[in-house]
């Protein structure tokens, strides 16, 4: 059984920079894609990011594009979200999934990911 556990969330003023943590286990790390999603208060889920592991393609939402970026770091199993220039809309949590599939343009969508990280919250202040 896949496991993910996110971490790295907490609080940061308008401008500044977060970097978030997802380690899958249970699994062999190479065969997943692995994304992002957030939820804000009153607010759908939404993609944040998506990366697929054995192909190495990525995919931003665009309200981040030009500002987030995931890296890997297999050795550690673990997939990181940088986040810079942070603003108050993307106060959220932030949740970790992961997929044996790829799904290229629909990976927005949350109903394909089978596993889901337990949330990291990410406050931005003004």
């Amino acid at each position: 059984e896949v496991q993910l556990v996110e971490s790295g969330g907490g609080l940061v003023q308008t401008g500044g920079s977060l970097r978030l943590s997802c380690a899958l286990s249970g699994g062999t790390f190479d065969d997943y894609t692995v994304g992002w999603f957030r939820q804000a208060p009153g607010k759908e889920r939404e993609g944040v990011a998506c990366f697929s592991l054995p192909d190495r393609v990525f995919y931003y939402g665009d309200p981040v594009k030009g500002r987030f970026a995931v890296s890997s770091d297999h050795a550690k199993n673990t997939v990181y979200l940088q986040m810079n220039s942070l603003t108050p809309e993307d106060t959220a949590v932030y949740y970790c999934v992961a997929d044996s599939s790829w799904y290229g343009s629909a990976w927005y969508k949350t109903e394909l990911y089978d596993y889901w990280g337990q949330g990291t919250q990410v406050t931005v202040s003004s």
